[in-house]
C-alpha cells in the first residue's frame, strides 16, 4: 500500500479513485469536478484545504462506486493525451521553421 502526502495525493489520483487517510476518518472522491467528500454529512461537497488536511497520509483505492467513473477517466485521459500531442506538435513545427 503506498501512502501520500496531500500534494502528492493531488498530483497522483485519477478521476474516479477514492483516497482514505490512515485512520479511516477522513474519504474522498476525484470527480470530474474536483476533490469532493466521499462519505459523512459532508458527501459530495468539494473539498476545502484546510491545516489538518496537510499532516494526513493518504492511499488510493477504488471499489464498486467508483467504476462508474471509469468512462468519464477514459475521455479525461484522452482529451489530456490529444492537449499534450498537440502542444508537442506545435512546438515541433515551430522549432523546425526556426
Amino acid at each position: 500500500m503506498t501512502w501520500y502526502t496531500l500534494g502528492q495525493l493531488l498530483s497522483a489520483i485519477r478521476i474516479g479513485q477514492k483516497a482514505r487517510t490512515m485512520d479511516g476518518i477522513r474519504v474522498v472522491l476525484r470527480s470530474d469536478a474536483g476533490l469532493v467528500w466521499a462519505e459523512g454529512r459532508t458527501a459530495g461537497q468539494p473539498v476545502g484545504l484546510q491545516e489538518h488536511l496537510f499532516s494526513d497520509l493518504w492511499t488510493i483505492f477504488e471499489d464498486e462506486e467508483t467504476q462508474k467513473w471509469l468512462p468519464e477517466r477514459d475521455r479525461y485521459e484522452r482529451r489530456l493525451h490529444e492537449m499534450l500531442e498537440n502542444q508537442y506538435l506545435e512546438w515541433r513545427a515551430d522549432r523546425l521553421e526556426s
